[in-house]
């Protein structure tokens, strides 16, 4: 990879990382609020359910999108942690915090909904 392709991919990451910080920080819509009517209850209670999950997910991906800047700053950005091939150029264009070549993605996909479908039986026995 040249070096304005990583300069380029840092600057995105950067520009990511920022606005993921700063959205994190927003935690408004997570606050407990009481209502005399049980309708507002539940209304609330779903919006913060809602906001906890896009918080979480938010997370998530400010956790993704600073091990890519690691990645970057070690030199080893654009390669796949599980088989040390090259992320194809197109899939860091979608995605530039990829940590998997799209095979490799897969892969932990299919792993991932394997294990959550075995504990959802686990917990229906």
């Amino acid at each position: 990879m040249t070096k304005t392709e990583l300069n380029k991919y840092k600057r995105i990451l950067e520009e990511k990382f920022a606005e993921l910080s700063k959205a994190v920080r927003d935690r408004e819509g997570i606050a407990i609020e009481k209502s005399p009517d049980a309708l507002d209850e539940v209304q609330h209670a779903a919006e913060r359910e809602l906001a906890i999950r896009n918080l979480d997910r938010e997370s998530q991906l400010l956790r993704n999108v600073r091990a890519a800047l690691r990645r970057l700053n070690e030199g080893n950005y654009g390669v796949c942690l599980h088989c040390e091939e090259d992320i194809n150029p197109k899939r860091l264009n979608a995605v530039p915090w990829a940590p998997f070549c799209i095979q490799c993605q897969e892969l932990a996909d299919r792993s991932r909904d394997e294990n959550l479908e075995m504990f959802e039986e686990l917990m229906v026995a």
